[in-house]
């Protein structure tokens, strides 16, 4: 794991850094022109649009629609472990720690590459080397032979302890998930740990990534009452550190029979009235959607209240991350034929 010494960081070079690159980024009027292109003419313009490098490295080894989904967390993966490399202080600790869930994504993408047979060309592929294990420590992953040794790598890697049951749980029916929600929970247990809140942006900070488990606890709640989970077995995916959710209400959302019966909670979070619409409209994708722009204008707002703090460099992590969304989203609408305006809903914009 890469190492820095616990000094205030180079808040300024590294926002100046960002600043720059978020203003690369592509706007709403560039998705709308892509809604008009085939899947050709899309990678076309984004390779226009910053993503030329990737584009042409990968183009030998594979085209359309894989070519286009590979280049763009290609680029991300590269932007982001520059702006963490280039980071000190506080302020590395910070970014490494809201990094740390790529490191999940590629344990998954490994695991599940394996159980597909997968080669190690392929399972590379899929990786985004942009958290603490760099590519070198992906490959080490992948040329092991069993899930166990991975696993225990991985763990002696990212000094990540797996407890006995959770490994049980996945040996004995193969359920990634399991190893995924426990990773969940510990990287935002690491990433609110890091967070030091002695200045008023770093404590927004804080509150931001609380804010962030109660949305993400709300979307499992979601998604679980609409698979027919309730009560107890709901409380497993749970995710501890939320800044409004507490157990009791977590437990009163739990037990609701519909979503109707849950209003009266969602009414007093901040992101009430974002989601309200949609759910008493029965409209899941529509509320998780909601609840995702709703986040995302809110690191907007506070990176622009404090300019030199980590704030707007995760602003910049989080539109990043949903331009290469929104790319995927739209290339893969066009290719499956959706209609412009079903495609323009899935986008976070």
């Amino acid at each position: 794991m890469f190492r820095r010494n616990r000094s205030k960081g180079n808040y300024a070079y590294t926002v100046a850094r960002v600043k720059a690159k978020k203003s690369l980024l592509l706007k709403e009027e560039d998705y709308d022109k892509m809604l008009m292109m085939t899947v050709p003419e899309i990678s076309r313009y984004i390779s226009e649009a910053g993503y030329n490098k990737e584009m042409t490295d990968l183009a030998g080894r594979m085209s359309g629609i894989n070519l286009l989904e590979h280049a763009t967390h290609l680029n991300m993966a590269k932007v982001f472990s520059s702006i963490l490399l280039s980071s000190t202080g506080e302020l590395y600790e910070m970014v490494s720690a809201y990094l740390d869930k790529w490191d999940v994504w590629n344990l998954k993408v490994i695991l599940r590459g394996k159980s597909y047979g997968l080669d190690a060309e392929d399972i590379r592929e899929d990786l985004v080397p942009a958290g603490r294990l760099s590519a070198e420590s992906l490959d080490k992953l992948i040329a092991l032979d069993t899930d166990d040794d991975i696993l225990a790598s991985f763990g002696k890697t990212t000094h990540v302890s797996f407890p006995p049951e959770v490994l049980a749980t996945y040996k004995a029916g193969g359920n990634l998930g399991v190893i995924e929600d426990f990773l969940e929970k510990v990287h935002y247990e690491r990433l609110i740990g890091s967070i030091d809140r002695s200045s008023r942006p770093s404590h927004l900070f804080y509150d931001y990534i609380r804010e962030e488990v109660d949305m993400k606890n709300f979307e499992t709640i979601l998604k679980l009452k609409a698979e027919g989970v309730y009560g107890e077995q709901v409380m497993k995916y749970i995710i501890s550190g939320g800044r409004k959710i507490d157990d009791r209400m977590l437990a009163t959302m739990a037990n609701a029979e519909d979503i109707g019966s849950m209003m009266s909670e969602v009414a007093q979070l901040e992101f009430g009235e974002a989601v309200k619409e949609a759910l008493e409209s029965n409209n899941l994708r529509e509320a998780v959607l909601s609840i995702r722009k709703y986040g995302r204008q809110k690191a907007r707002k506070f990176s622009r209240l404090y300019p030199l703090s980590v704030i707007p460099v995760i602003d910049y992590m989080i539109n990043k991350e949903y331009e290469v969304r929104n790319i995927r989203a739209v290339a893969r609408g066009t290719e499956s034929g959706l209609d412009r305006e079903t495609i323009k809903g899935l986008l976070v914009i």
